[in-house]
């Protein structure tokens, strides 16, 4: 039997941390190890604790946490840099004989961990002239380009997104190869199983109100005025962080400042329901259901068992899907 990695994911405010947590409790009782590494894109910052949720010391000292406060947030933080770090900390862990235990909602960062997915290199004069190009012709002549260059990547991708498309467009001439080809693929490079939160609309959007309301309450205005001196722009678009500046600026009302964090959450939640729905491999369960410790636990065992196609897990007795929900 094969132990795999357990990768929790789920919208920002499900609770993936503390299944995380009770995860790696309940595989202690049975004298299994395990141990959690982070996949948040921003809770890797020294010092953004209340606005990244980043789980409290004693959440850390229940179980060893890793890549948490790796670096400074006037440091950039890179995909390609995580996977690294990620898969080295997994590889690390096993061979210890902990299981490791993913657990974040960036998805991207999540699958990075785990997936088939290469992130080529950067040439920053090609980038230059790509947009220099956009600002003179606009991002529907290049986006035009990139349809001719490369239609699996323009289908994939937003005409109106023209950062996107201008990397798709760097990676083509830097690598003579198209850019789909270094596009996500539903397929592990280390044996995993996914295990997805989920929450209907209504549940959600009353715990990132309620989270919003403790972070605002709790020392974020004054976490993010100790930050802001040294807040790079990587971690500066950590959300939250841009709108308690503008706060402390006198641009806007604490009332607004709530209401704008918690829709932007919302929306974020959003996005990271139909980041993790598109993938067919995630196991979902009902967040709130009372027995969903047990529920994981039966389908890490299943999954340790080989009782599962590795590339659907639509079929499992245990999903309970409401992304309808969550449009």
């Amino acid at each position: 039997m094969t132990a795999r990695v357990v990768s929790i994911v789920g919208p920002t405010a499900s609770g993936k941390t503390g299944l995380g947590i009770a995860i790696a409790k309940a595989l202690a009782v049975r004298g299994e190890r395990a141990e959690i590494v982070n996949a948040d894109a921003y809770q890797m910052y020294r010092g953004m604790d209340i606005g990244t949720a980043k789980p409290t010391a004693e959440e850390q000292a229940a179980v060893p946490h890793h890549l948490i406060d790796i670096v400074d947030p006037d440091e950039a933080m890179s995909v390609a840099r995580f996977q690294q770090l990620a898969r080295d900390c997994i590889h690390d862990l096993q061979d210890r004989g902990i299981r490791p235990i993913l657990v974040g909602g960036s998805g991207l960062y999540a699958r990075a961990a785990i997936d088939d997915i290469s992130f080529p290199g950067t040439d920053p004069e090609v980038r230059k002239r790509l947009e220099e190009r956009e600002r003179i012709e606009g991002a529907g002549a290049l986006f035009d380009e990139l349809a001719v260059k490369d239609p699996e990547a323009a289908s994939r991708m937003d005409p109106h997104n023209p950062r996107r498309t201008i990397r798709a467009l760097e990676v083509i001439e830097v690598t003579g190869r198209p850019y789909s080809a270094s596009l996500p693929h539903y397929r592990y490079v280390i044996p995993t199983v996914q295990i997805g939160l989920d929450l209907s609309r209504e549940e959600l959007d009353q715990r990132i109100d309620i989270r919003t309301k403790h972070m605002l309450e709790g020392g974020f205005v004054e976490e993010v005025e100790r930050l802001r001196p040294h807040l790079g722009a990587t971690a500066g678009r950590a959300l939250g962080y841009q709108q308690v500046i503008d706060y402390l600026d006198g641009l806007r009302d604490m009332e607004y400042t709530f209401y704008d964090i918690a829709q932007k959450t919302k929306r974020l939640a959003r996005k990271q329901m139909g980041w993790f729905g598109r993938d067919p491999r995630i196991h979902w369960l009902q967040a709130l259901n009372p027995q969903l410790v047990d529920k994981a636990m039966a389908i890490i065992d299943h999954a340790d068992a080989g009782d599962y196609d590795p590339i659907d897990a639509q079929a499992d007795e245990y999903v309970q899907h409401h992304l309808g929900d969550i449009d």
